[in-house]
């Protein structure tokens, strides 16, 4: 069995899949699009222009893509959240700055909790959200 976190991009992001996947495979190291398939001509859920199914790699891990223009009732919602782990803090800093400017949001600023506020992941912790309404947390792990 493998589970693959899969991103439906809809009503306000639908369209922006592509620039997404092709933003985060320039700043994550060992990234690749390895799939992009676009919906036919009159295809039912899509346009010519829209992501139909699509397969990305962030360091190694698989993430599959999609886009709908139908009218959906959901979106991302920070309740699932990317979940970024790694022992180099400038590697941390650099994929949080990227991802929460330009348009995103910082959501818990990437610092030291320790103590009181202490989040228990890591020494060093921050969550954001990039232009695109998806949600990444980050933890400097020792």
């Amino acid at each position: 069995m493998k589970t693959t976190t899969f991103l439906t991009f809809v009503g306000d992001q639908c369209g922006k899949a592509e620039e997404a996947i092709n933003f985060y495979t320039t700043i994550f190291p060992n990234s690749e699009i390895k799939t992009i398939k676009k919906y036919s001509e009159g295809e039912a859920g899509g346009t010519t222009v829209l992501i139909k199914y699509g397969v990305f790699t962030l360091n190694g891990t698989d993430y599959m893509v999609s886009e709908s223009n139908y009218k959906h009732a959901w979106s991302f919602t920070p309740a699932v959240s990317l979940f970024i782990s790694d022992k180099s803090d400038d590697l941390i800093q650099t994929l949080f700055e990227k991802l929460s400017s330009n348009g995103g949001q910082v959501m818990v600023p990437l610092d030291n909790y320790e103590g009181e506020g202490d989040y228990g992941f890591g020494k060093k912790f921050g969550w954001c959200e990039d232009k695109y309404g998806i949600s990444w947390q980050f933890v400097l792990s020792e």
